[in-house]
């Protein structure tokens, strides 16, 4: 199996609690408060900017020069255009980006953003990566799932093109990149010896995840 499924079967209960969390469920059916949301979408910009300097440390951390390829390719597309159209969409919210620039990151932010540059300082290339996938791949097999169950709201449903961005073939796309991406890494820096300290990274990770849907409206 890949990598990624493999550290997913390891942390099959936190994959769970972070992929069917109430919040996911709400931006299903569309009963998720929108303060909740709201918040969300704050913390998920300033969060976007850590995720930034990650890429910037893939870069430092890399020995070959497609993975600093790689890694600049992310840092341009985090900058240039998801940034962008995150702004974009919080805009059409009433949320701007000067209000989201002023906020304070929350505790949940900081414990995550933190632990995921932290595990990069630690570690190598392929930890760092480990601590990235379950946001870059969780959010792509959330959106996903979503927009295949027919239970899912559509009609008047104010986070259906949340559901519709992540379920997208270009997001999918990034995801699958990712995927494929672990594999190489794992094939070239790792070997079963590596396993269980990967899958701590990974819990911890979704863990963090998890926290970070769990921030409600205030904290």
């Amino acid at each position: 199996m890949p990598l990624f499924d493999d550290l997913k079967t390891a942390c099959a209960a936190e994959w769970t609690a972070y992929t069917a969390h109430p919040f996911v469920a709400g931006l299903a059916d569309g009963t998720l408060p929108e303060t909740y949301f709201r918040r969300y979408l704050i913390q998920d910009y300033l969060f976007l900017i850590q995720f930034a300097r990650a890429y910037a440390l893939a870069a430092y951390k890399a020995d070959r020069l497609d993975d600093i390829r790689q890694a600049a390719e992310g840092l341009r597309a985090m900058i240039e255009v998801e940034m962008g159209l995150h702004v974009k969409y919080c805009a059409a919210r009433g949320i701007s980006e000067a209000e989201m620039q002023a906020a304070p990151e929350a505790d949940a932010t900081l414990a995550y953003t933190r632990y995921v540059l932290e595990a990069g300082h630690a570690g190598d290339l392929l930890d760092l990566h480990v601590a990235l996938a379950p946001c870059i791949v969780g959010y792509a097999e959330i959106g996903a799932r979503l927009a295949a169950d027919p239970a899912t709201a559509t009609d008047g449903n104010l986070y259906a093109d949340w559901i519709e961005m992540y379920a997208s073939a270009e997001y999918q796309a990034v995801a699958a990149a990712e995927i494929a991406h672990l594999d190489d890494l794992m094939a070239r820096r790792g070997g079963p010896g590596r396993m269980p300290a990967l899958i701590r990274i990974f819990r911890q990770a979704t863990r963090l995840e998890v926290a970070f849907w769990e921030m409600r409206s205030t904290g």
